[in-house]
């Protein structure tokens, strides 16, 4: 079977843009991708596009043009986009199509992600107790993992440096300014041991992605950027996930875990094979934790890798090269496509004062959201 190839990429910056929608916001991003593919919209034979907070991707063509075209909304969580670029890529694995767009957009209000028990099948008690908010789920979770795996909070906070040091590179990036290690860690503390500078932040922003056949893509010319693999997996018994209400005392894996594997499975390579990757980083313990439920390391090993530096830009596995969640902040439908976004700079050799030494032939992103989704994509040039 052939490949799925991206040919344009697009976004709108993340951060805050008054005056903006969010869905104009994918309109922005969906014309930055066609511009870049060399393309019109009038080429483009069906979409996958959603958001969680800013309405219905499908009514773009109001303002693209109103040429028939299939075009199908997503709404799931986090791994929104994730779930639109892995649809889209059946859609021309498939054969019924050769030319296509996955978009993701949002633009969420300022302070922290209010969600309702009911809407995520939970009891009324669980907010009542306050669990419903997110900084406490990933906070807990952390202390819990620190505690068994030895990690300390000397490389939370170097974590988070690393994410503000490279954002300083990324136009489409929110905070671009360093922030120096003991300002991390003597910041206002959120939820212990997470201070505000180890958290994202809700955000607004767009990113979309145009994808083809390797057949349709040789036409288009330009870099041959191959999607080797697009898995989503929900999670299974004994998992510990966002609005979990308990621990299971018989332990499993999580959705990251099997989502990876699968991943890495339909591609045909393993972790040690990759040379870019970004992971996840609601908070600087989703980015730790996550290095390891993708495979990338054994669960403790961080620290040492953190400490020698290995995911920074010049090192062996270089992670969140424009700064992650944690600097760019989270739209929700549009996160997981900026990481695509980003891997396709990167393997194009475009990202300048961020860019991977070293021509990196292959890339990994990785979503991860309530209430225990995962999508991961493998790119290769």
């Amino acid at each position: 079977m052939s490949d799925v190839c991206i040919v344009g990429i697009g976004i709108h910056r993340f951060g805050r843009s008054d005056g903006m929608s969010g869905l104009d916001m994918g309109i922005a991003a969906t014309r930055s991708a066609l511009a870049d593919a060399g393309l019109a919209w009038r080429d483009i034979q069906f979409a996958y596009g959603g958001s969680d907070a800013s309405g219905n991707a499908d009514t773009m063509v109001d303002k693209l043009g109103l040429t028939g075209i299939q075009f199908i909304n997503v709404k799931n969580g986090c791994a929104t986009g994730g779930s639109s670029l892995a649809s889209a890529a059946s859609s021309i694995r498939s054969g019924e199509y050769d030319l296509g767009l996955a978009v993701g957009f949002d633009k969420h209000p300022r302070g922290a992600f209010d969600p309702r028990p009911a809407d995520w099948n939970l009891p009324e008690w669980y907010g009542e107790a306050g669990f419903m908010l997110t900084t406490q789920f990933f906070a807990m979770k952390l202390q819990r993992y620190m505690a068994l795996y030895g990690i300390s909070r000397n490389t939370l906070g170097r974590v988070a440096e690393k994410s503000f040091r490279n954002a300083v590179h990324a136009d489409h990036a929110w905070r671009r300014e360093p922030v120096d290690l003991h300002t991390i860690l003597n910041s206002p503390m959120v939820s212990d041991p997470l201070t505000k500078y180890m958290f994202c932040s809700p955000a607004e922003g767009a990113v979309a992605l145009v994808l083809a056949s390797e057949a349709r893509a040789r036409q288009i010319g330009g870099p041959m950027i191959r999607l080797k693999a697009a898995a989503m997996r929900t999670r299974p018994p004994g998992s510990f996930e966002v609005f979990a209400p308990s621990i299971d005392i018989e332990r499993g894996g999580s959705a990251t875990r099997i989502a990876s594997a699968a991943a890495f499975e339909k591609a045909g390579i393993g972790p040690e094979d990759i040379d870019v990757a970004q992971l996840q980083d609601t908070e600087v313990g989703a980015e730790i934790i996550h290095m390891a439920e993708n495979g990338f390391c054994a669960d403790g090993e961080q620290e040492r890798w953190i400490a020698e530096g290995r995911t920074a830009l010049d090192a062996a596995l270089p992670v969140n090269t424009d700064g992650g969640c944690i600097a760019c902040g989270e739209p929700i439908g549009a996160s997981g496509l900026r990481q695509v976004y980003e891997n396709v700079v990167q393997l194009r050799g475009a990202g300048g004062g961020r860019q991977v030494p070293g021509s990196p032939k292959t890339a990994y992103g990785h979503v991860y959201g309530a209430p225990g989704v995962s999508a991961v994509t493998i790119l290769s040039r």
